[in-house]
């Protein structure tokens, strides 16, 4: 938790811009933005400002879990700001700052049921080893035509040539082109936000774009993701677009990915995944041991909707299957080239939907406790395994969330903390399944 007093350098900052307000936010758990917002006058002076323990598991479709998920006499939590995080909202008309806020409880710990903590949480499990996980994100998102009825299909957006993209696209540079002036934008709006992009490309599907961040620091990667999508979000609303990160939007296309690339660092910065002679160390070897032993159980984390789970498709570079390999995309854990100084595991299953804190906490741990527990993984695979492997995942967000049940959940994240997100998915699921879907109209209306 960040210090109570503003740096008085961030004080002089923030009066200099002119803002009227902060908006002290922090990601649900979706990774959307909830918080409140307090004039600039007041956030400097470091008025409290609280709200309802219950918001971070607020469900998609608007309700809550049960009480006795998160207090009976549903109590607020401090929104303690990261000083660190604070910046200009680049998309905002009225000068406005916003700053990323941990959830602290009344006994002065963070709240379990936020998703920030969750991933301190297992940071500071690496912090006693003396440890530092590195990751960077690959986050795979499509942008559609602005969209407002939910019962038409999402269709790509309608270029500056009069066209459409119909998937020919892919690896080109004509429809980033086409699309400039949101790019200009989105990529101003990272700077000003202090979000350090890396590569950029027109993926698969029909305006479906990939844009990677730059390693680092777990916790800040975390916060930069979450600062991305919201900006991404935003900025496609102003230049008449819909940027959409479900993991599957469009039948017969690619879903959006969320990779995330890890690797440890010792307090003298070596990759603690390779040997002083370049070899792979038991560290790198138990870590991807206990991803191949615990991702199953924690499927929810990162597929954490119905949706997610129509990603995975067999030839369609969305892994079905826990195999490792290096420089292997048919797998789940890719190893990529590299030097020893970076050797890294690629956790290729989540989806882009997967709330950021959440997936790298759950990767982080499941890591973690295969090193701990000096777990031994399968023999490395080569060549496509899509055709010679089953599905070894949940196929459904329900058995998902039954694995989770019954799996290690707990004992990485705590028993507060899973029970209350399993409980966010049954409100979900309880409302999915009610539904009647235009393919059961289209295809059971006219049965006898």
């Amino acid at each position: 938790m960040s210090d109570a007093r503003m740096p008085a350098g961030l004080i002089e900052w923030l009066q200099h811009s002119k803002a009227r307000d902060v908006e002290l936010a922090f990601a649900d758990v979706h990774g959307f933005p909830r918080g409140k917002t307090l004039p600039a006058a007041a956030f400097i002076k470091g008025q409290p400002l609280r709200i309802a323990r219950a918001v971070p598991l607020q469900s998609c479709i608007g309700e809550f879990p049960d009480y006795s998920f998160y207090g009976e006499h549903d109590p607020d939590v401090t929104l303690a700001p990261d000083y660190n995080t604070l910046r200009p909202v680049p998309w905002a008309k009225t000068p406005r700052a916003m700053v990323i806020c941990d959830c602290v409880d009344h006994d002065g710990g963070l709240s379990p049921l936020a998703p920030r903590s969750v991933l301190k949480q297992v940071l500071a499990r690496y912090d006693a080893h003396g440890w530092t996980p590195v990751v960077a994100p690959e986050l795979e998102f499509y942008l559609f035509a602005a969209h407002g009825d939910p019962a038409q299909p999402f269709q790509a957006p309608q270029l500056a040539s009069g066209r459409r993209e119909a998937g020919f696209d892919a690896f080109g540079f004509s429809a980033l082109g086409e699309l400039e002036a949101f790019f200009d934008e989105l990529y101003q709006a990272c700077e000003t936000l202090g979000i350090a992009t890396d590569t950029c490309v027109h993926e698969m599907g029909p305006s479906q774009f990939e844009i990677n961040l730059k390693h680092g620091d777990a916790l800040k990667l975390a916060d930069d993701t979450f600062l991305f999508k919201t900006a991404l979000k935003e900025i496609a609303h102003r230049h008449g677009l819909s940027a959409v990160c479900m993991a599957k939007p469009l039948p017969g296309q690619p879903g959006s990915s969320m990779h995330i690339h890890q690797s440890v660092v010792d307090r003298q910065g070596r990759n603690a995944f390779s040997r002083a002679d370049g070899s792979g160390s038991p560290e790198f070897f138990g870590f991807i041991a206990g991803l191949q032993r615990f991702l199953p159980e924690l499927m929810p984390l990162f597929c954490p909707n119905p949706n997610s789970y129509r990603r995975f498709v067999k030839g369609m570079a969305a892994p079905v299957n826990l195999s490792w390999g290096l420089d292997n995309r048919s797998v789940g854990l890719r190893v990529p080239v590299s030097g020893p100084e970076a050797r890294r595991v690629e956790n290729r299953l989540p989806g882009c939907d997967a709330n950021p804190y959440l997936a790298l906490a759950a990767s982080l741990g499941a890591g973690l406790a295969g090193i701990e527990q000096k777990l031994v993984p399968d023999e490395a695979v080569h060549g496509n395994v899509f055709k010679q492997q089953a599905a070894s995942l949940p196929t459904t967000l329900d058995a998902a969330c039954a694995a989770m049940a019954a799996g290690c959940a707990e004992s990485l994240f705590g028993a507060d903390f899973s029970r209350a997100y399993l409980a966010v998915k049954e409100v979900e699921l309880n409302d999915y399944h009610r539904q009647v879907t235009a393919w059961e109209r289209q295809y059971l209306g006219f049965l006898v």
